[in-house]
C-alpha cells in the first residue's frame, strides 16, 4: 500500500521557474554537444553523434493499386526497391546512431557525402540542395515534451523514393501514413516529388499547435499581470521569448526551402508540385506572422509588467512623501515647544508653557494641523478616493452652457 503523506511530514519543496530555466539552459547546452567530432576530418566524414539511437528502417511502397509495408534488417535489402520500376518508395529511417548503415545507404543510392555528412551535423539550418536526380532537404519538426524541442529531419528525394531520416523514433507522419494505407487524397497516384511535399506539409502543420500554445501562455501571463499576479512573471516571458527566437529561426528559412523547391519544380516541364508547395508556403508565412506578434505581445507584457512595477513603487513614495508631509509640521510644532527657554527671566519665553491648558492646546494644534493637511491631500486627490477625476487643482468644475436654469 502507497504511503499516505501527513500534516506532520515536510511538504516536498516545488522547483522554481527559474531554475527550470537553468536546467533547460543545460539541456540546451547537452544537445549542442551532441554534435560529432568533425575537427580534421576530410569533407564528407560520416562521424557518429553521440548518444544517438540505432537506425531502424521502415518501408513503404505503393502505387495506384498496392501498398506494401515492411521493417528492414540490412541497408542491402532495400537493393530491390532501388531497382524497381514499380510506384514510389517511402524509406524512413528513425535513429543516426549508425554511421555504417548511412555510408551502406548512400553508395546504394548514390547520395552525395557532404549530404550524408549534414544528416549527421545536427546544427544544420533548414535548405534545399539539388544534387542532379536527387535533391537533399533538411528541415526542423517542432515537439512540446514539456519544453521546446527541434528535431532535425533530412530528406533525400527522387522521383521513385523519398527518404526521411529523423534523430529519433516518434514523428508526426502518422496521418500520411493512414492516407496512403487507405488511398486518400492524391499521394497515391502521384510521384516522389507529391510525397516530398506531404512530409513537408505534415511538418509545416506542426508547428501550428506549437505556436498556439505559447500563444495561449502569453494570454495566461497577460492575465496574471493585469491582476498583478506577477511572481515570476519576468523568467516566464524571457522564457517564451528564447522559445519563439528558436522558432522564428527554425520557420523563417523553412519559408526559404519552399520558395527554392516551388520555383525548381515550377521550370521543371514534367513538374506538377509547385501549386501545393506555394500552399505550404503561405502556410510558413502565416506562422511567421503568428510569431511576430506572439514576439511583440512578450515585449509589451514585459514593458507592462515594468510600467506595473514603476506605478506600485510610485504609489509607495507618493504614500511615504504623504506621511512625510504630515509629520514635518508636527515635528516643527513639537521641536518649537521643546526648546528650553526660561520663562522666569522674560514674560515673553512661551508663556503658554505655564498655561493650565498649554499641553492640550499642543496637542490640539498637532491634531488639526495633521487633520488639515489630509483633508487638503483628499481635496486635490493625492490621497484616497477624493477630489475629482481629472480636477486636481481644486476648482470647481464649469458646467456645460445652458445647464442648471434658465
Amino acid at each position: 500500500m502507497a504511503k499516505m503523506a501527513t500534516s506532520d511530514e515536510p511538504a516536498e519543496p516545488k522547483e522554481p521557474p527559474i531554475a527550470k530555466k537553468v536546467q533547460r539552459k543545460r539541456k540546451r547546452a547537452a544537445l549542442r554537444r551532441r554534435r560529432p567530432q568533425t575537427l580534421g576530418l576530410a569533407p564528407g566524414s560520416i562521424t557518429a553523434v553521440p548518444g544517438a539511437p540505432p537506425a531502424v528502417i521502415r518501408v513503404i511502397s505503393y502505387d495506384a493499386d498496392r501498398v506494401e509495408e515492411r521493417s528492414i534488417e540490412r541497408v542491402s535489402d532495400l537493393k530491390a526497391i532501388r531497382d524497381s520500376s514499380r510506384g514510389v518508395s517511402w524509406i524512413n529511417i528513425d535513429g543516426i546512431g549508425d554511421p555504417d548503415t548511412l555510408s551502406q545507404l548512400g553508395e546504394l543510392f548514390g547520395l552525395h557525402l557532404l549530404a550524408l555528412e549534414d544528416v549527421v551535423n545536427l546544427h544544420q539550418r533548414p535548405k534545399f540542395e539539388d544534387y542532379g536526380d536527387t535533391d537533399f532537404i533538411v528541415l526542423r519538426m517542432p515537439s512540446l515534451s514539456p519544453h521546446l524541442d527541434l528535431e532535425q529531419v533530412s530528406m533525400f528525394v527522387h522521383d521513385r523514393f523519398v527518404i526521411t531520416i529523423q534523430e529519433k523514433p516518434g514523428d508526426c507522419f502518422d496521418s500520411l501514413r493512414e492516407r496512403i494505407r487507405n488511398g486518400k487524397g492524391r499521394v497515391r497516384r502521384r510521384g516522389g516529388a507529391y510525397l516530398a511535399y506531404a512530409v513537408l506539409d505534415a511538418i509545416v502543420e506542426t508547428f501550428y499547435p506549437v505556436v498556439e500554445s505559447y500563444t495561449d501562455q502569453l494570454e495566461e501571463i497577460e492575465s496574471r499581470v493585469l491582476a498583478n499576479q506577477t511572481e515570476n512573471v519576468v523568467a516566464e516571458v524571457h522564457a517564451v521569448r528564447h522559445d519563439l527566437r528558436v522558432l522564428r529561426r527554425a520557420v523563417a528559412p523553412t519559408r526559404e526551402v519552399l520558395s527554392a523547391m516551388a520555383r525548381a519544380d515550377a521550370s521543371d516541364s514534367n513538374g506538377d508540385t509547385h501549386i501545393f508547395l506555394r500552399d505550404c508556403h503561405d502556410h510558413t508565412v502565416q506562422l511567421m506572422e503568428a510569431l511576430d506578434t506572439n514576439r511583440e505581445l512578450a515585449s509589451s507584457l514585459m514593458d507592462m509588467h515594468l510600467s506595473n512595477v514603476s506605478m506600485r513603487m510610485n504609489e509607495v513614495m507618493k504614500v511615504l512623501t504623504i506621511i512625510a508631509t504630515i509629520f514635518m509640521p508636527l515635528g516643527f510644532i513639537a521641536g518649537l515647544y521643546g526648546m528650553n527657554f526660561d520663562g522666569d527671566l522674560s514674560r515673553w519665553n512661551m508663556p503658554e508653557l505655564r498655561w493650565r491648558f498649554g499641553y492640550l492646546f499642543a496637542l490640539g494644534a498637532m491634531g488639526l494641523t495633521a487633520i488639515g493637511l489630509v483633508w487638503f491631500f483628499r481635496a486635490k486627490g493625492w490621497l484616497g478616493e477624493g477630489g475629482h477625476e481629472g480636477n486636481h487643482g481644486g476648482e470647481p468644475e464649469k458646467k456645460p452652457p445652458g445647464a442648471g436654469g434658465t
